[in-house]
């Protein structure tokens, strides 16, 4: 990357860059499957489309503005880019994780909500929904994932997978990995024969939200 770029705009990339490359390490992706984004101002930077994530380094850099024109790199944007600008478009976002985590993407073809099996639904602002199927890379997927994500910080993608989003790619990753944790909760119980797992009511679920506003460190 040009030393005539912001420093913002390096450590971006830097953190686009360890995020992808932390979601095929702890499997949440497979090749180059998946992608990444942050914001920086107008700026999008977003992993690049069929490029492996351990080659990327600071010249790799690929931005595009909130239309989706490119307005840095040589190397052409992820095919999921209008889900990314979606986010952003809509939301205050300032990072964008997608994933084809297994366990997740299984439940996204089995139902048209994560089951409240456990309160950490709460992270990613209540029940979770699946996005109705549309071809990656499509307008038609962007759309139907906004719908699933209202009052939401992630979604299933309908035999796809996952997205979620944050205030910084620390956050947006680890609500993709709560929500697949979730996800492999209920498969884990309901494969018990005979057996159906017990639910949080929607009133324990707003319980635990509330209580989330007051959770960890003040200073």
């Amino acid at each position: 990357m040009s030393e005539q770029q912001p420093e913002s705009v390096r450590q971006a990339w830097q953190g686009v860059v360890d995020t992808a490359r932390r979601s095929a390490a702890e499997g949440l992706v497979v090749g180059t499957s998946g992608n990444v984004s942050a914001r920086v101002g107008d700026l999008v930077l977003v992993t690049p489309s069929g490029v492996p994530y351990d080659r990327l380094g600071p010249d790799d850099a690929v931005g595009v503005d909130l239309e989706g024109h490119q307005v840095l790199g040589d190397l052409g944007p992820t095919s999921e880019l209008p889900l990314h600008l979606a986010v952003y478009r809509s939301t205050d976002a300032a990072a964008v994780v997608h994933t084809h985590a297994v366990h997740a993407t299984a439940v996204s073809t089995l139902v048209a909500e994560v089951p409240l099996v456990h309160y950490a639904a709460a992270i990613l602002g209540g029940p979770v929904r699946t996005a109705a199927y549309a071809r990656y890379g499509t307008p038609e997927l962007a759309d139907a994932m906004l719908k699933a994500l209202r009052d939401r910080t992630g979604c299933l993608l309908a035999n796809h997978g996952t997205v979620t989003y944050g205030d910084t790619l620390d956050q947006a990753y680890d609500r993709t990995a709560q929500l697949e944790w979730l996800c492999h909760l209920w498969l884990t119980a309901s494969s018990v024969p005979g057996r159906a797992p017990a639910l949080l009511s929607t009133a324990q679920l707003a319980e635990v939200t509330e209580a989330l506003k007051g959770y960890g460190q003040r200073g």
